[in-house]
């Protein structure tokens, strides 16, 4: 027991390096911001800045307190990273993915709110962002800070005052969590950028009920104008939320070269450009790609990973392939060109397609998990027909290194995913009779073989799942190819006389 928690604890250790560069971003953003507000009071009071600071006590005091409840709940957001989630930090991107994008949201909406109307401010749009970067849990913690945050600053600044203060200093508060919420929830389900442009109005209708409650006690005094004003600003709000979302998503995957749903469905989309390659000069590995695409995604989703990751990673994983199309059994015809080469060559041939895929996806500039996973769905494994190839005419057991893939082992769930539905759809159809006892029985070699030489060590993938994997597999390899009835050997004439195919040229009415 001592041994595991010891090794709980070093997983749990971060980079030095790392944690500093995330303070430094954490200092930036915050200074920004301080600047930014800075810059409106110089703006909003022009050359009576300085009367403005000495007109009460209370304002200097305001602004200072301002800024250091500022600082301490933009230091929350980074504490809590760094110990709830400590992988997190260790990569600084995405402490600047968090800041960066919590700035930005703060500045759309103080000047939405100060230069158009207070209830038009997105206050959803900061939700809708982080759930397609993170996730969920955490978007929603980062909506509440960000609420917090907006509140602090319509407290102590007078000026950013989201709303009269008859209505109630909370208002702005309630309104920014509720809408922030309920846009983290609906748009957790959004696979489409058209369904995003919807998540803004369907959180429009509980915000307007929000919205119409908090001023329920005001409205004797208030006209009908101003109650239609109010509602219908918060409503355009939630849908300028999630258009600005879509503006903003495309940048942010570039710049800080993320992953989202739209981006994957985008890439493995039959017009990108390597997999439109890969149909082209090499058939027989496209069609084998879209297979294992379609057994990855069951299996992702049969365990809870990103389904949508692993398809677009098991639709590339074979991309270097396309080096040296000819040199691979499924886009040979009668031809074999192993059939001339030494097995030593032809095993450096096989092997190199894992880096070769790697290189050429690092230089299409496509996400390092898909890169990472073309270079480790076969890890270390031997290359055995031709080891056994080599072994058989040298007479000795031949080096399992010469014949066996350079790795890296498989580091993530949908690398080994992967690794297991590569193997296991290549090898279901060399099978004769596939049957679900024979695939099971082939599956589950596979995964055992790969189990006993070490390749699921890095990976933190547990018999558990390495279970629900191969039942996965054998079900969908199942329905794959699946028996068919024998057709009759009878065609159609013209006429629609059926003439039988052993050439007797007999027709039958």
């Amino acid at each position: 027991m001592s041994e595991k928690i010891k090794a709980k604890k070093i997983k749990r250790k971060v980079n030095k390096r790392a944690v500093a560069t995330s303070i430094c971003v954490f200092f930036v953003s915050y200074t920004v911001l301080i600047g930014f507000l800075l810059v409106m009071l110089l703006v909003a009071h022009g050359s009576n800045w300085m009367h403005y600071l000495d007109e009460t006590a209370d304002t200097t005091a305001n602004l200072i307190t301002m800024c250091c409840c500022t600082l301490f709940l933009y230091a929350i957001i980074f504490i809590y990273s760094l110990f709830e989630d400590p992988e997190f930090v260790e990569h600084p991107s995405n402490s600047v993915l968090v800041f960066c994008t919590l700035t930005i949201t703060l500045m759309v909406n103080y000047v939405l709110g100060k230069y158009v109307n207070v209830y038009l401010r997105p206050v959803g749009l900061f939700a809708m962002l982080c759930v397609f970067f993170f996730k969920r849990r955490q978007a929603v913690f980062f909506n509440v800070m960000f609420g917090v945050i907006m509140f602090t600053i319509d407290i102590y600044l007078r000026e950013f005052q989201a709303f009269n203060p008859e209505n109630g200093p909370l208002f702005s508060l309630i309104v920014c969590l509720v809408c922030g919420t309920i846009s983290a929830f609906i748009a957790s389900k959004v696979r489409t950028r058209i369904g995003l442009l919807l998540t803004g109005v369907a959180t429009a209708v509980p915000t307007i009920v929000v919205v119409l409650l908090l001023k329920l006690p005001k409205y004797i005094k208030l006209g009908w104008i101003q109650i239609v004003s109010s509602v219908g600003f918060s409503a355009l709000a939630c849908i300028i939320a999630s258009v600005l979302a879509l503006a903003l998503l495309p940048l942010l995957e570039i710049a800080f070269k993320r992953l989202t749903v739209f981006r994957l469905r985008e890439l493995t989309s039959t017009s990108a450009p390597l997999l439109v390659r890969l149909r082209e000069e090499a058939p027989g590995t496209f069609n084998h790609c879209l297979v294992v695409a379609h057994l990855a995604e069951n299996c992702a989703i049969a365990i809870g990973e990103n389904a949508e990751l692993a398809r677009a990673a098991a639709s590339y994983h074979d991309v270097g392939k396309l080096k040296q199309p000819d040199c691979f059994t499924e886009n040979q015809s009668d031809y074999n060109v192993h059939d001339e080469l030494m097995p030593e060559l032809s095993a450096d041939i096989i092997r190199s397609h894992a880096k070769d895929g790697y290189n050429l996806l690092k230089s299409a500039h496509l996400p390092d998990i898909i890169c990472d996973v073309a270079r480790e769905h076969h890890g270390t494994l031997p290359i055995k027909y031709f080891y056994a190839k080599a072994t058989k005419i040298s007479g000795v057991d031949a080096n399992i290194k010469d014949y066996s893939y350079l790795g890296p082992t498989p580091q993530s769930k949908i690398a080994a995913i992967v690794m297991i539905a590569d193997a296991a759809e290549a090898a279901s159809r060399a099978l004769q009779n596939r049957t679900p006892e024979n695939v099971e029985r082939v599956v589950r070699g596979i995964i055992e073989e790969r189990m006993d030489l070490d390749q699921f060590t890095q990976c933190d993938i547990t018999m558990k799942e390495l279970t629900i994997i191969k039942q996965t597999i054998v079900d969908a390899l199942t329905g794959v190819h699946h028996h068919r009835v024998e057709y009759p050997s009878i065609r159609f004439n013209r006429e629609k006389h059926a003439v039988k195919e052993d050439g007797s040229g007999k027709e039958e009415k």
